[in-house]
């Protein structure tokens, strides 16, 4: 069973981009906030450590034009989707590799103004 389901919020505003065949696609990284005491958080903190993981995310078709027309920076969504690792030979010639969560439902929880 491959099911990822996360609530976070986005780092940076959405990029939607087309394939060569016109399927647009939009990716977007997701903070999802680890779940910790708040004493333990605020340690974390002090220390300059992540209290988050930061999640890459890729959506397709008429779901990929909606969050791009409709996300932005620091806005609360919920995703479900499955985890999807890929490699790519670089522009340099070296293998690159990437785990993302292929999103299937993106239910917006705050809307830009």
């Amino acid at each position: 069973m491959n099911n990822a389901v996360l609530i976070g919020r986005l780092t940076k505003d959405p990029e939607m981009r087309y394939l060569p065949n016109g399927t647009p696609y939009t990716t977007f990284i997701l903070a999802v906030d680890r779940q910790l005491s708040k004493d333990k958080k605020k340690e974390l903190e002090d220390q300059g450590k992540q209290t988050a993981d930061f999640i890459n995310i890729v959506v397709w078709g008429k779901q990929a034009e909606n969050c791009a027309n409709h996300l932005a920076k620091g806005l609360k969504v919920a995703v479900q989707g499955r985890i999807q690792s890929r490699s790519w030979e670089a522009e340099d010639g070296s293998r690159r590799y990437t785990t993302e969560v292929v999103a299937t439902s993106v239910e917006f929880l705050e809307w830009k103004n």
